[in-house]
Order: C-alpha cells, then structure tokens, then sequence
C-alpha cells in the first residue's frame, strides 16, 4: 500500500480576456472615473465658469499640456522597434510643431504646423490671458504640478505597456472635445473663435491616436496580468486628470487662484 501523497496542485493561471473584453473594462472605469463627469467640466459644459474659472482651467491644464511631448518622448525611448519609433514621435510633432510658418490650420500633419502647445497659447490668448504668464508657469497650482509630474514620472519608469496603456484616455478625449466644442461656442461666445482650434485639431488626432495604441495594448498584453496591468494604468491616468480638475475647482471655490 502506497503511503506517498500527491503534491498539491498549482492553481491554474487565468486565461486572458479577449480583445473586446478588454476594451469593455475601459470603457467600465471610464464611465466612473474618466474626468468627463467631474463637477468642474459639467459646469463648464453647462456654461456656468464664470470668465476667470475658465481662465483658471485654461492657465492650469496648459501646464499638463506643455508635458505631454515630454512624456511621449520617454515613452519613445523604451521602443526598440523602429518603425514604432518613427509612428510614435509624430504626437512629438503633433505637440511641439512642425517646420514652417505655423500659419496653416494644422490638421494634416503638413510642414508648418503650430502644434498644439502653439495652439494651446492661442486659446489662452483669446481667454484674455497673457502668452507670457501662460510659459512662466506661474500661478499654477501645486495640486496641478504634483498630478502632471506623477503622470510624467509613471511614463520615465513603468514599462512600454504601462504607459501606452496609461495613453488610453485618448479612446474617450474626442468625445469630450466635441462636447466642449459646442458648450463654448455656446455659453462664452467671448472667446475668440481661433482659441477652440485646438480642440477641433485634436479630436481627430485624439481617434488617430487612440486606435494606434490599442493596437499595441493587444499585442502586448500576452497574460491576464498583462491585461491588469493594463487597466491599472488606465486607471492611474483617470485618476491624474481627475486630480487636475479637483486642484483647479478647490482653487477656483476658495478663491485662492490667481489666473491673471
């Protein structure tokens, strides 16, 4: 009579989601945590800002926009694929510009393109703020600077997949621009028409964007941890812009911001 025991059995590992799987538990956070249902943009899409909390916004978010080509440019150095170098460093240009006169509208990638921190100075120009102030970087909130140079850091250290994932948001941002759009061309008509360009340039590179990089989430993503670790840097840049937003509305309700 045999006296030995089996070895207690390992647990089988999960198998991973598949791809739409995957996407539904996107769009499952971004439905509670994406920064299009935080009180400050349903006020501002309801046209309650008053001029200097829009002035606020803009002064603050120019801050996280003025680091995305950074981010994208270490994101850049963790790829060892050329032809993913090459694809990835246009939203580099997309942001920072292109040779050339930065006259034309920008949309089509063309020699000449402002870029969107071009753009992003423009908007807070026809806000009534000073381009000068706006790069100073003053009167930006600590809040602020801590939640951009956290999403900044996250992008330095976490892997490739991580912080392309991180870049996820970009599935839910051109909805939200067309959304902002509209609510600004209808509730603060003093703002120069120029200053919404753009968001109307990003909405289709935002679409651009996105598809590339959930492309490369469903390569990547091999192993249901893959697939956690997915999500949970979506989840951290949900929650970065969300910190932004909380920063700019504590500061606007208390008074205590100082927009110009």
């Amino acid at each position: 009579m045999s006296t030995t025991t089996d070895a207690p059995r390992r647990p089988a590992r999960p198998l991973p989601w598949t791809p739409g799987e995957v996407e539904r538990r996107l769009r499952e956070i971004a439905a509670e945590r994406y920064h299009h249902r935080h009180p400050f943009n349903l006020r501002m899409h309801d046209g309650l800002l008053t001029p200097e909390e829009l002035r606020c916004w803009v002064l603050n978010r120019f801050h996280y926009q003025r680091h995305i080509p950074i981010k994208d440019a270490l994101i850049l150095a963790k790829l060892d694929d050329r032809d993913l170098r090459r694809s990835w460093i246009r939203r580099i240009h997309d942001h920072d510009g292109r040779d050339g006169d930065g006259s034309g509208g920008g949309d089509d990638g063309e020699r000449g393109d402002a870029g969107g921190i071009e753009r992003w100075l423009r908007l807070g120009e026809a806000a009534g703020l000073d381009r000068m102030l706006l790069l100073s970087g003053e009167g930006v909130l600590p809040g602020v600077r801590f939640a951009v140079e956290g999403y900044v850091n996250f992008c330095r250290l976490a892997t490739p997949l991580e912080a392309i994932a991180s870049s996820l948001t970009e599935l839910f941002a051109p909805d939200l621009m067309v959304t902002r759009i509209g609510a600004w061309e209808r509730h603060y008509p003093w703002i120069e028409p120029e200053g919404l360009r753009y968001f109307q340039v990003r909405v289709q590179q935002g679409r651009r964007d996105a598809e590339e990089a959930l492309a490369l989430v469903h390569r990547w993503a091999e192993t249901r941890a893959d697939q956690e670790r997915v999500l949970a840097a979506f989840t951290y840049k949900c929650d970065v812009l969300w910190s932004l937003l909380d920063a700019v509305e504590h500061a606007t309700a208390t008074g205590s911001a100082d927009a110009g």
